[in-house]
């Protein structure tokens, strides 16, 4: 049998390759006419499968969120699920920071994303968190974890030590950060994590309140 002439093209291979343009070269880089060539395909067989690049960037965002491990919470505590999970969804949108900011505006109609709030909402509710509590918690770890990886505390100083000679006593440091940028914003996050856990945990058991 003949191989086809033409590649075939699915919506996965465009969010495949469009995938690929946002982790290399940013949001900007994704268009119809670049994906087109990139792809091999005429412009306008694109519109098959998307109607518009903001539906193509929600695809590719959606396939982000599905590589985030949610089983946890079928079988640990709801304090641990909540940390693993955590620790996957940072780990992943790390891999691929620049498609953050449309994470950040919220699951929207997404299919992998819904699932994942869902499946976290649910393991609070079943720890036997209120449900607006529980939707408080959920806000409050994206918000942790979308935060972290939309930039890098570490690299927000510069590198330059005279900046800071004199005029920031308590910043003479500052410029060393760079350097260090991996365990500065991991152990920040890690820590923030951390006090978010013993804070719930301590409310959970009526300390705080």
């Amino acid at each position: 049998m003949a191989r086809p002439r033409h590649t075939l093209l699915t919506r996965d291979r465009i969010v495949e390759v469009a995938g690929k343009l946002v982790d290399a070269e940013g949001l900007d880089a994704v268009s119809v006419r670049r994906l087109a060539t990139e792809l091999g395909v005429a412009g306008p067989s694109l519109y098959n499968h998307f109607a518009t690049k903001g539906e193509i960037l929600d695809a590719v965002a959606d396939a982000v969120v599905g590589q985030v491990d949610v089983s946890f919470f079928d079988n640990r505590g709801w304090d641990e699920a909540l940390r693993l999970w955590a620790h996957s969804y940072h780990a992943v949108l790390s891999a691929h920071p620049n498609i953050v900011p449309v994470l950040s505006h919220g699951p929207g109609r997404r299919p992998a994303a819904l699932a994942m709030a869902d499946t976290v909402y649910g393991g609070l509710i079943a720890a036997g968190w209120p449900p607006a509590r529980a939707t408080h918690i959920g806000a409050l770890m994206r918000y942790l974890v979308t935060g972290a990886a939309l930039g890098s505390f570490a690299l927000g100083f510069d590198e330059d030590p005279e900046l800071y000679a004199g005029r920031y006593p308590h910043l003479r440091d500052a410029h060393l950060l760079a350097e260090h940028r991996r365990s500065v914003d991991e152990g920040a996050f890690a820590l923030g994590l951390e006090t978010v856990i013993t804070g719930l945990l301590a409310m959970k058991n009526g300390v705080l309140r």
